[in-house]
């Protein structure tokens, strides 16, 4: 069988972006944020790093390759096919990455909210009142979605209004009680205002639902991201015209904005690894599977937690040594992240880095610089789908 499964780590960048010095974290440019190799280094100073399945698919030699540095305990042998990628999108979040990763790299700027208190303009702040039915909104302002639950629950809950906030991304998040406020009623309002969001250029308008009781509150499973749709068509798009299956794990669908889509399989991320897993026994030949592993990004890049994205990194290590062995002759597996999000930096923001390419199904080589597309173009070539750059010209 020929079967493609293209694996983005979410925000597990490799330092090395050249234009760095452009993006920043509280007024700070990313120059030399590095996530893998901080990570590492921070790690190290209790007990080492242990990534045997991705270092021996290359990413310690893609971590040097890309930034000069040495991710300390990342030496080992390697037996996979290694690169680094670099991004040309005017920006260092979730559509950008993906789309440039699918083939399509993001012609226009994003429209982000500045402002950090009183975030959204007036005519926005009117949709959302219109669309849930109520005399206001919560928040609007820069926050991290499980602060501001904390912080805004119990006001949500008594008077009925969603809690509406942004960050430095091109994103309107809105979070609201599932049973007090409604899941349903949650994801009307985001279908309701996503449009005129998209026409702003705001990249996602993203619904936040969450549980429990005052002091309690936790945010479910059930998020949905309603993403401005690519302005080509992507590999997903390509392989669907092909005739070929495209299965969706995680954001996945939602960041397509379903196009090129068969199927899509959610949860968290244990959840996700184990759809994984599944489509490698079940996938049809000539298939894409196209999965996103959140949590890396949203539970430990933003909130800075070093030790936890450490453990996640040697979950994933784990579960990817598992699945190496049951993949088919004519199987590749890809690799790769979207963006970096260096929990040892400042801020809470992504930050602009390369990223890694890791191959199996290639051989052992170095790839060297690819840019993002390269990697579209790589699987487009593995699955015998028109070259990603005929789709672009």
């Amino acid at each position: 069988m020929t079967r493609a499964f293209l694996v983005v780590m979410d925000s597990v960048g490799i330092g090395g972006a050249p234009d760095a010095d452009k993006f920043f974290n509280d007024g700070q440019p990313d120059t030399g944020a590095n996530t893998v190799a901080h990570i590492a280094a921070e790690m190290a100073n209790d007990r080492p790093l242990l990534l045997p399945t991705l270092t021996s698919l290359g990413l310690g030699r893609a971590v040097e390759l890309a930034s000069g540095e040495t991710a300390v305990g990342l030496d080992g042998p390697v037996d996979g096919a290694w690169g680094a990628a670099t991004e040309i999108s005017n920006g260092k979040d979730t559509p950008s990455g993906h789309w440039e990763l699918a083939g399509v790299p993001v012609p226009w700027d994003w429209t982000v909210f500045e402002e950090k208190q009183n975030s959204f303009p007036p005519e926005v702040i009117e949709a959302l009142c219109k669309a849930a039915g109520t005399d206001g909104i919560l928040a609007n302002c820069h926050a991290s979605g499980t602060e501001i639950i904390e912080r805004l629950g119990d006001e949500h809950v008594k008077t009925g209004w969603p809690i509406c906030y942004t960050s430095v991304d091109s994103v309107l998040q809105i979070a609201a009680h599932e049973e007090h406020f409604g899941l349903d009623r949650l994801l009307d309002l985001c279908r309701a205002v996503a449009p005129m969001l998209h026409d702003m250029r705001v990249g996602r308008v993203i619904a936040r639902p969450f549980v429990g009781e005052s002091g309690q509150y936790s945010r479910t499973s059930n998020r949905k991201d309603f993403a401005i749709a690519p302005p080509a068509d992507t590999l997903c798009d390509v392989a669907a015209a092909a005739g070929r299956p495209v299965h969706a794990i995680g954001k996945i669908g939602d960041i397509f904005s379903m196009r090129g889509i068969t199927d899509v399989r959610k949860g968290r991320d244990i959840a996700l690894m184990q759809h994984l897993s599944d489509w490698v026994e079940d996938a049809e030949d000539g298939s894409l599977t196209f999965a996103n592993f959140v949590e890396f990004d949203s539970e430990y890049g933003h909130r800075r937690d070093v030790a936890g994205y450490a453990a996640h990194l040697e979950w994933f290590d784990a579960e990817i040594g598992n699945i190496l062995p049951r993949l088919g002759e004519g199987d590749l597996l890809v690799i790769t992240a979207d963006h970096g999000n260096d929990p040892t930096w400042i801020g809470t923001d992504h930050t602009r880095e390369r990223v890694p390419v890791l191959v199996h199904g290639l051989g052992h080589k170095e790839l060297g610089h690819l840019a993002f597309t390269d990697v579209a173009e790589l699987v487009a070539e593995h699955l015998g789908l028109p070259p990603m750059s005929k789709g672009r010209a």
